[in-house]
């Protein structure tokens, strides 16, 4: 029962479904103050960029510094230990040709020698 829990949690894109939210979410604010900082910067002629006062310069940096910020502390607290999990239980193939392709070759190379013979 838990072993499939566990393999669920593992092999799927949970936890890569789960840092893009964070990510998105956390881009989504750099983008929005990004926006706040150029409009401030424009002369408000019209009550369009009313909301745009809070927008500055100070505002946006804060705001892609926390974003880096952010990123690290996923990649470094989240990912970096989720990889070495998943690779414990779930190892990468050992490197070397695919049984595939290792096939194919005998059979390329029964050809030769049947055309030879």
């Amino acid at each position: 029962m838990l072993g499939g829990f566990k393999n669920f949690l593992l092999r799927g894109n949970l936890v890569d479904l789960a840092i893009a939210v964070i990510i998105g979410t956390a881009f989504g604010k750099v983008i929005a103050s990004f926006t706040a900082w150029l409009t401030a910067q424009l002369p408000a002629t019209s009550e369009t960029f009313e909301g745009a006062k809070e927008g500055s310069g100070a505002y946006f940096a804060n705001d892609v510094i926390s974003f880096v910020i952010l990123a690290a502390v996923v990649y470094f607290f989240v990912v970096v230990p989720y990889t070495r999990v998943k690779e414990r239980y779930f190892p990468s193939a050992p490197p070397g040709t695919p049984e595939d392709i290792q096939l194919l070759r005998e059979i390329r190379d029964l050809l030769q020698a049947q055309k030879q013979a």
